[in-house]
């Protein structure tokens, strides 16, 4: 009986559980697009996940917002209207669950509460030139890049736990992506318009030494950056629609190719961290891949 059994569904038995086990799994570094065409602004940024699984994306709909994505089947609502014109262009959890938007139109750093969304200014200072993509650590210290576009200059910051920001370095060119490796002992910064990509040494205190030029492009632009459980550092590179993938010497090890040109950022999530999710600010969506290794977190 188990054998004639086993073989009955092998021919095409109707248990539904063998066939959910049986279902081809997505290939591997191919793109599939998560949400329609045109959902976001042109300004589609910083997808992020909270430690529940919930998808967040900055300006769905229109700028200002903070959109909560439905991953399994692209739909989307607005979570959070950031007040006083303030455009987001990132998102990141520190350890309590807090929400921090770097605010290039305000010249802040943003924290929503996630209980009541209510928003408040977590950081300020006079020389913010446009603060544009975030990591934190896991003593919550925020790392803030920090571009000047119209002069192709760039600063990189700190924003302690008292919320005092510490100018980490000056005189850059236009940063952009930043990201942690996954033992947080070296920062990774890139310049979109110079294609330089620089990596420091991070101290415990999260003050930062040996800078050192990590990787360099002859075209395109960068943007969002973010490392994998192994180390390896993705980067969107804007205007060439691909995300390359560049191991901890440097090297590059794959290219993977998105549908639009001009990815954004991108997030590692699922349960297994092993799907990447793209902003694309010229088809204004959002767009996924499977990996085989999942993102630093998990």
């Amino acid at each position: 009986m188990k054998k004639i059994y086993m073989l009955t569904l092998l021919a095409g038995g109707s248990l539904s559980a063998f066939s959910q086990q049986s279902k081809p799994t997505a290939p591997l570094y191919t793109a599939r697009d998560l949400t329609a065409e045109n959902m976001f602004s042109v300004n589609i940024e910083g997808p992020n996940f909270d430690k529940a699984g919930n998808f967040y994306v900055v300006n769905f709909q229109k700028d200002g917002t903070v959109g909560k994505i439905n991953t399994h089947n692209g739909s989307g609502e607005v979570f959070v209207t950031l007040p006083d014109s303030s455009i987001g262009n990132s998102v990141n959890f520190d350890s309590k669950g807090n929400m921090f938007l770097p605010d290039f139109k305000g010249h802040n750093v943003l924290m929503v509460d996630m209980k009541t969304r209510k928003v408040s200014v977590y950081a300020h200072s006079d020389q913010f030139n446009q603060p544009n993509d975030l990591c934190i650590n896991k003593k919550d210290q925020l790392f803030a890049s920090d571009p000047n576009w119209k002069n192709s200059t760039g600063q990189l910051w700190r924003i302690d736990k008292n919320r005092k920001p510490v100018l980490l370095e000056s005189n850059m060119g236009t940063t952009n992506g930043i990201e942690l490796s996954p033992d947080e002992k070296t920062l990774y910064v890139n310049e979109s318009i110079q294609r330089k990509v620089w990596k420091y040494n991070v101290d415990k205190d999260g003050n930062i030494s040996g800078k050192t030029l990590f990787a360099t492009f002859p075209d395109y632009g960068f943007d969002g950056m973010k490392c994998d459980k192994d180390g390896n550092l993705y980067i969107a590179r804007w205007g060439k629609g691909t995300i390359a993938v560049l191991n901890p010497k440097g090297e590059l090890i794959r290219e993977i190719p998105l549908k639009g040109k001009q990815c954004s950022n991108l997030i590692f999530g699922d349960k297994d961290g092993k799907t990447v999710y793209v902003t694309l600010q010229d088809r204004k969506c959002v767009e996924t891949f499977r990996v085989e290794t999942p993102g630093k977190r998990y």
